[in-house]
């Protein structure tokens, strides 16, 4: 009951998150932004989720998780709502500075969750279904919010904060808190984080910043490169997208639990590093709105399974702080999306397959990290 209705609430948390990212850029393009204002208004975002997802995730290990959770979706439904009656650029950077700290809280929160109300072999289903319902609401939510800017751009983010708070009044009512008083933690933040540091699971920390780079550099250029290569427009394109997320979030909801009950998460890593590494080599190859498809889907599935596995692995690793170690995972996610778009965005401008150049690399290193984090591991055990 607890994961279906947290399977709900993410769902419903990223279809409002998603609304609004058809709309954002000429929403802020009729606020007088530049594209390098724009570009800062969607890294001022990440940049907070960096800094402040550790911080709510170390705070849920010592107050709960549906306090942050709570938050969270408040941070999301408040900047939401000040989007809508934004009328200057600043106004704009509030909201996303605002929602970026405060929507931080959300997702590892959720993370931790799934890890209290599981056991340690049916961890890496339960993160498949929120890793399927993220997908799932990334592919709902645009498409909707691209239906109701036709006649007012402010509408999706009215929707988006409505949505929100309806989901708010649902955890408060409905969700009931996973971590009791008697296992909450209170271990010191600044030990913490420097035991992470010298820990085997800081390499897989580190093949989350490598897949999310390539992720994120993927997501900022496909469309210029797709364009040139097969002459493809914003309605193939976001067709494409549409079959990319299913097939990933298809993998994620019905076959994770199943593949790594028989496989092990590590398999399953190596698995999906090797099919995404894939998918950007069969991209350079892309002559059609087939091969778009079907190349890309390749790629959604191989890093569509990768987080889940992540997750599982790394909240194992962290039995009596599962907060903070899906905040840093968070992080490192941020961090990626952080530094993947402008870097691919200038690979692009260079020569128009070298983003995917660079994501088959970006595979290669995170590949070395998982044999790093095993190698380590058997080290410590040893010693």
């Amino acid at each position: 009951m607890n994961l279906s209705l947290l399977f709900m609430v993410m769902f419903l948390v990223m279809s409002g998150f998603g609304i609004i990212i058809p709309v954002l850029p000429f929403f802020a393009e009729n606020l007088g932004a530049t594209p390098t204002e724009l570009g800062l208004l969607m890294a001022v975002y990440s940049l907070m989720q960096l800094l402040f997802a550790p911080v709510w995730g170390r705070l849920s290990d010592r107050y709960g998780r549906k306090p942050f959770l709570l938050l969270g979706i408040s941070g999301l439904a408040l900047s939401f709502f000040l989007f809508a009656i934004a009328n200057t650029l600043s106004l704009l950077f509030i909201a996303r500075i605002i929602g970026g700290m405060l929507s931080a809280a959300t997702m590892p929160t959720a993370t931790a969750y799934v890890a209290d109300v599981t056991s340690v072999e049916e961890r890496g289903k339960g993160m498949g279904m929120i890793g399927a319902a993220i997908g799932l609401g990334f592919i709902f939510g645009p498409a909707i919010g691209g239906v109701l800017s036709k006649n007012d751009l402010h509408t999706p983010f009215w929707l988006a904060g409505c949505l929100s708070l309806a989901t708010f009044l649902l955890v408060l009512v409905f969700l009931k808190e996973s971590l009791p008083k008697e296992k909450r933690t209170h271990r010191a933040p600044k030990r913490l984080a420097l035991s992470i540091w010298k820990e085997p699971v800081m390499f897989l920390y580190l093949l989350q910043w490598f897949v999310s780079f390539s992720l994120a550099g993927l997501e900022a250029t496909f469309a210029y490169y797709a364009a040139q290569r097969a002459g493809l427009h914003s309605v193939e394109l976001g067709y494409i997208f549409m079959m990319m997320g299913l097939a990933s979030a298809f993998v994620q909801g019905g076959l994770i639990g199943k593949l790594i009950r028989t496989f092990g998460e590590g398999k399953v890593i190596q698995s999906g590093i090797v099919l995404s590494a894939l998918g950007f080599a069969l991209i350079l190859l892309v002559h059609n709105f087939w091969t778009a498809a079907f190349y890309l889907s390749i790629f959604g599935i191989g890093n569509g399974v990768i987080r889940p596995c992540l997750s599982s692995l790394i909240t194992k690793q962290a039995p009596d702080s599962e907060g903070s170690a899906a905040g840093f995972l968070s992080s490192f996610d941020s961090l990626g999306r952080l530094v993947g778009p402008p870097l691919a965005g200038w690979l692009f401008t260079i020569t128009a397959y070298l983003p995917y150049v660079l994501g088959i690399a970006l595979c290669s290193l995170a590949f070395l990290c998982y044999y790093l984090f095993v190698a380590k591991q058997k080290s410590h055990a040893i010693g």
